[in-house]
């Protein structure tokens, strides 16, 4: 059986969920908000057997021959408890205990969650990719408003977070962009925090490469067509962005691959920049990021990669 774990209103899980109907292959989707409506049961003397039992269904994880964690929703609390500390104990251990079910699967995921967490390190990530050989911008991870002012002095710079993109709270969320910050703007707030400062590439375009395995999907984005999309892609929300299938390098490609493999991964979203003098340089690593809309743009294949590498996984 192949298991996929993720949230209920994750479209990107439902590509991958038809090819499974399509190829007929066994499968269960869990979204693991409605844990707390299942009954679970585990006992360390029964082999490790995790069984979580819904109303119309029971998943046994002793059956599960590969894994996608995709994109785990936090279990939602039932409305009859009220108490803040009651629902903050209820909720650690639910997560506690997706954690500890999902460590059963083993060397059975496509990406197993101890190496998504490790891969999620950008510091990390740019180290790595430095050590295969990829350019990287120049860079300093730091709170100091003086380092800051020695990077302004040289030019303009990118600023992006280590880690939160997102800023929520009980009535709004926004998303933390990716944002060029030059000599003319007031340098505030700076020590609050650390943060990645990166010197600024002239961009061409932005190329996402997506690997599964050893096979390499790289997407063109036509970024510098809008001036809000320059620094950040996402920003904006342009359906006029162009996205189209790109070729890499053959040594470009072969380091995409080494880098996902060098974190114990078996697919990655990597995000490059193609400058205006034809070269790559290296920016982050998503070990959980988002393809589907690739898919539907340009026609690749990646739900049908991924589903070929779990049927991998399972006859391992």
């Amino acid at each position: 059986m192949i298991l996929i774990v993720t949230n209920e209103r994750d479209l990107t899980s439902d590509y991958i969920v038809l090819e499974l109907r399509h190829r007929d292959l066994r499968h269960v989707r869990l979204n693991t908000e409605n844990l707390p409506h299942a009954q679970v049961h585990f006992r360390p003397q029964s082999g490790e057997q995790w069984i979580i039992s819904f109303p119309n269904e029971t998943i046994d994880l002793s059956t599960v021959r590969a894994g996608y964690l995709r994109r785990p929703g936090s279990p939602v609390i039932s409305g009859n408890i009220t108490g803040d500390a009651e629902r903050r104990y209820c909720q650690s251990e639910w997560r506690e205990l997706l954690a500890a079910a999902l460590s059963s699967i083993g060397p059975r995921w496509l990406n197993s969650p101890l190496a998504i967490l490790s891969a999620e390190s950008k510091p990390s990530q740019l180290a790595a990719a430095f050590r295969l050989g990829f350019r990287i911008p120049d860079t300093v991870v730091t709170n100091s408003p003086e380092q800051l002012a020695d990077f302004l002095r040289e030019g303009t710079v990118i600023a992006k977070p280590l880690r939160m993109a997102l800023l929520q709270d009980r009535d709004s969320e926004r998303v933390i962009f990716t944002t060029r910050i030059s000599s003319t703007i007031p340098i505030v707030g700076v020590n609050a925090a650390p943060l990645i400062i990166q010197r600024e590439i002239a961009k061409e375009a932005d190329i996402r490469v997506t690997v599964v395995g050893k096979v390499v999907f790289a997407t063109e984005i036509q970024s510098q067509d809008y001036e809000e999309t320059e620094t950040d892609w996402r920003r904006g929300g342009h359906v006029e962005l162009v996205y189209r299938a790109h070729e890499l390098p053959r040594e470009i490609t072969e380091k995409c691959v080494c880098l996902v493999r060098k974190f114990g991964l078996r697919f990655g979203a990597i995000d490059l920049i193609l400058d205006r003098k034809g070269l790559y340089w290296f920016l982050e690593i998503n070990p959980n990021g988002q393809w589907a809309w690739i898919q539907n743009r340009t026609g690749q294949p990646i739900a049908q990669a991924i589903v070929n590498e779990l049927e991998k996984i399972c006859a391992s």
